[in-house]
């Protein structure tokens, strides 16, 4: 999934995508399933996980026929995924598309099946890092997919929509009012707007005030949540914190697109809990507690009051996200890669804090640990090993001002063999690294830094678009190189 810089909110406050409906409350939220993980937890398990939390609606980045069948009989509501790279094809021709949705839609679609509401058209296409690459393709196939939905008797009840990053609108000055569609496809936003009203469709748009900190040092931090403080006045509406001034940035583009009433849903929103100073439990935990505070009051946003349809990101930490948009986008999770609950949640926005319920039935390979011989003193020979093993694996928890940064030399060694050891199974010869590696069965995690065991994959688990990603998350050895 891809996150980068959204708009730049006049000279000081840089923004980050965002949408919002009205239609749940907060017993009706939503979650995003990613999956790009070297090792998986079972959809079986993980779909018992959304029911025991209470989440009524899942948001997928694919539509694995294998995968989406164990959400049949749930009847939590699902937005299937179309990733980028299937645009052109299903643009191309309309047979393309006409066949996708019998195979990956309509199939689910018997007597307690799969409660499918959405079919999302690529994600967030229209990202300035893809210098226009998806703008000819994303609009066609979102137009062929609703057609071929429409023809099989089911468009009515399932609408195909774009999920979008807040960079495909901005404002000239630090205003919601001046908010309009981004200059170079605000021709083609306003054909996408019109047409989603035209068809009763919403408008899926991606917030994240996280990402407010991440690209500006000066950024008020109180103005990321929700305890008020450096307000913006416009006009005489005050807003306190830059998800409403956001949110309502794009009603005022929508306004000028001729898509006042359009139906918003916030398809992605939360707050990393590593890779980054900011990027920590309890900010994020402090980020939800208002964000429930605020969906629980059905307060909404000046200009659009009410409920709101939102969907937090994500549901897992996953270890082979590109980290190109920075370390943070492996720490999304609510949950950590095995399932268990970072922090506790108010949910109900009433104050009860409550512990999140764990995965049921995730195993574990065995307690052990691939660390740093102890008579190890060839400096240039460990750090090789260590850009080497961090090319391959998660490294992130390392990287200046996350969790375990604070690390000497010898256990942030450590801390590289061993998270290419767990990518790798635990076997034997992923604990070499030229005779610098050794298993031990103590635990080598200090207070604030956890060394995982990674969990057992079984049951089909691997299978293609379920799959292990690491090609795609292979990370620069200059980038990821540890200095000792």
């Amino acid at each position: 999934m891809a996150r980068a810089m959204a708009m730049i909110w006049g000279s000081a406050l840089i923004l980050v995508a965002t949408g919002v409906n009205v239609v749940a409350n907060t017993h009706d939220l939503g979650v995003n399933w990613g999956t790009l993980t070297s090792h998986p937890i079972h959809p079986k398990i993980v779909v018992q996980l959304l029911k025991d939390n209470g989440f009524k609606k899942v948001k997928l980045f694919d539509s694995d026929p294998w995968m989406v069948g164990f959400l049949a009989g749930t009847n939590i509501q699902v937005m299937l995924g179309i990733p980028n790279d299937q645009l052109e094809f299903l643009s191309d021709h309309y047979g393309n598309a006409k066949d996708w949705v019998k195979e990956n839609c309509t199939a689910h679609l018997r007597k307690g099946g799969v409660n499918i509401k959405y079919v999302a058209v690529g994600n967030e296409p229209f990202l300035t890092s893809y210098k226009g690459r998806f703008t000819k393709t994303a609009f066609p196939a979102m137009k062929n997919i609703q057609k071929a939905l429409n023809e099989a008797g089911v468009g009515k009840k399932i609408k195909a929509v774009m999920p979008l990053n807040a960079d495909v609108y901005e404002s000239k000055s630090d205003k919601p009012s001046d908010g309009v569609f981004r200059s170079d496809i605000r021709d083609l936003m306003k054909q996408i707007a019109r047409y989603l009203k035209d068809n009763n469709s919403p408008f899926v748009v991606n917030i994240y005030p996280f990402l407010s900190l991440y690209l500006n040092s000066k950024f008020p931090s109180d103005f990321a949540f929700f305890d008020g403080g450096h307000p913006i006045q416009d006009k005489n509406v005050q807003y306190n914190n830059v998800f409403e001034a956001n949110f309502d940035t794009l009603i005022y583009a929508l306004r000028t697109a001729g898509a006042s009433n359009l139906t918003i849903i916030v398809g992605e929103i939360g707050w990393p809990t590593d890779g980054h100073k900011e990027a920590n439990k309890a900010n994020a935990k402090k980020f939800y507690d208002g964000l429930f505070r605020v969906l629980a009051s059905d307060k909404g946003t000046p200009l659009r009051p009410g409920n709101m349809d939102v969907y937090l990101f994500g549901l897992f930490d996953e270890d082979t996200k590109s980290i190109e948009p920075g370390n943070f986008e492996r720490h999304w999770g609510i949950f950590d890669f095995d399932g268990k609950p970072k922090f506790t949640m108010d949910m109900s926005g009433d104050g009860t804090h409550k512990e999140l319920v764990a995965a049921k039935g995730v195993q574990y390979l065995p307690k052990q640990w691939c660390v740093l011989v102890s008579y190890a003193t060839d400096k240039w020979l460990i750090g090789e090993q260590i850009s080497w093993a961090c090319s391959v694996s998660d490294c992130t928890a390392l990287q200046d001002g996350s969790s375990c940064f604070g690390l000497d030399s010898k256990r942030r060694a450590s801390y590289a063999f061993n998270s290419y050891y767990q990518m790798n199974n635990q076997e034997e010869s992923a604990c070499e690294f030229k005779g610098l590696g050794t298993v031990v069965k103590k635990d080598p995690s200090t207070d604030t830094c956890k060394f995982n065991t990674q969990i057992k994959v079984g049951g089909g688990a691997t299978r293609l678009g379920y799959a292990y990603g690491a090609i795609a998350a292979l990370i620069s050895l200059a980038t990821l190189f540890i200095l000792l």
